[in-house]
């Protein structure tokens, strides 16, 4: 990346999505190393330069990718709210799913007229009307979609725009009144280390938003509470000619193992605030095999049932397969931020407000997954999450709504507003 760049002061945030998508940013999972892949970095570096050359004095990229940056108060002497605003963080992810390619993708606008959308790159993949009813909303309004054989990267590039246009706002000559607003861009977030290395001391914000969701308006303080499973059946392998009363499949216990998962407690059958137990990765052969598990539930109660309940099927599973050897072990992967986020409602409502503001209606849906937030609500920066204007995440038919992304640069905007509102109804430290 060159060492200078232009401001791009003028650049909307759909132009800076169509620059950020072409640049391949595709984590990977079981590598140890933060990031996980150094392409990450081409757009961290790149954010940087553009951040410096807004203006913005204190913007840094560390050894493990994540960029911060400070936009200090404009807020004069004379201000009520002047040395009184929170100092709000605002965060997205460089990183885009290992689950389809991030390679040369291709971003397609187009104003959008009807029906199925059949993509370029791969006449089989079709973004279907059926399922996607927010398209009916879309009729006459531009989009952008991939050419089908990549994904888009609306998650999270589009975030990373919407923040990136408002700093360019806020470092300009026609700035609205803000405190010091923090930016973050992290790395590795869809492989669950998003906030592995993520320094709160650093970052310097009392509050954060992170802007990594959907449909506008669209607004979330509750994820799913998540443990990772895993099942490891250990058994012997021998020549199959040789084999009869000394081989132990270790693939046959693990395939009864599996049968007995409940079916209305996969995702395929589940919704809102109901759980599920996921077998997402199996391997092995007769000496060994293992299976991946996700539980997802929106309280720990609900995984502790789901790890009871793997625990009986070991029980049932372990007779029928005498001499083979099976273990579960549990890790925790984080936790619902509804309840870190009930202790400081102030968080919420600015949202819910700065919403209202921008001409959309706030709607809180519960996550069907985690965000950086999950992790930093935990840590004790309260993180609500805000939406972006993308849908079907992870794959070749994602889409973005470019009136949900303008949107979201407007939320923005108010939030900071917001916050300068009710630190000029505090009162001033000391009295």
């Amino acid at each position: 990346m060159p060492a200078r760049t232009t401001s791009r002061r003028d650049e909307s945030a759909l132009d800076r999505f169509l620059r950020y998508v072409r640049i391949d940013t595709q984590s990977a999972e079981d590598q140890p190393q933060v990031p996980s892949t150094p392409k990450q970095l081409d757009l961290a570096r790149l954010l940087v330069a553009e951040l410096k050359a807004l203006g913005v004095k204190r913007a840094t990229l560390d050894a493990h990718g994540y960029v911060m940056a400070t936009i200090p108060s404009n807020l004069g002497p004379g201000h009520p709210a002047r040395g009184k605003v929170t100092r709000v963080g605002l965060i997205a992810h460089l990183d885009t799913s290992p689950s389809a390619s991030g390679a040369g993708v291709k971003p397609r606008l187009l104003t959008y007229r009807g029906g199925d959308i059949r993509l370029p790159g791969n006449r089989e993949v079709v973004i279907r009307a059926r399922d996607n009813p927010e398209l009916k909303r879309q009729v006459g309004k531009r989009i952008v979609t991939a050419d089908g054989t990549t994904l888009l990267g609306a998650d999270d590039k589009a975030g990373i725009a919407v923040i990136m246009t408002l700093a360019a706002l806020l470092t300009g000559p026609e700035a609205p009144p803000h405190g010091d607003v923090q930016i973050a861009f992290t790395p590795d977030e869809e492989v669950g280390r998003g906030t592995a290395f993520f320094d709160l001391g650093r970052f310097g914000a009392d509050v954060a938003y992170t802007f990594d969701g959907g449909t506008t308006g669209e607004l979330n303080k509750e994820t799913f509470s998540a443990d990772g499973a895993t099942i490891t059946v250990h058994g012997r392998n021998i020549h199959p000619g040789e084999a009869k009363g000394v081989m132990v499949n270790a693939l046959r216990g693990l395939a009864e193992v599996i049968v007995r998962l409940p079916r209305d407690l996969s995702p395929e059958r589940t919704e809102g605030h109901e759980g599920f137990i996921h077998p997402h990765t199996a391997s092995g052969e007769e000496a060994r095999a293992s299976v991946r598990l996700l539980l997802r539930d929106f309280d720990e109660a609900g995984l502790r049932r789901q790890r009871k309940l793997l625990e009986k099927i070991l029980r049932e599973v372990r007779p029928l397969h005498p001499g083979a050897r099976f273990e579960l072990e549990v890790k925790q992967s984080y936790r619902n931020m509804r309840d870190r986020l009930a202790k400081a409602p102030e968080v919420v409502d600015a949202l819910e407000e700065a919403t209202r503001r921008a001409g959309a209606t706030p709607r809180w849906v519960p996550i069907r997954g985690g965000t950086d937030g999950s992790r930093l609500s935990a840590m004790g920066l309260p993180t609500p999450n805000v939406f972006a204007g993308g849908h079907n995440f992870h794959g070749p038919t994602e889409w973005l709504a470019v009136e949900g992304l303008e949107k979201a640069v407007e939320v923005a905007r108010h939030l900071v507003e917001v916050w300068v509102e009710l630190g000029a109804k505090r009162r001033p430290a000391g009295r």
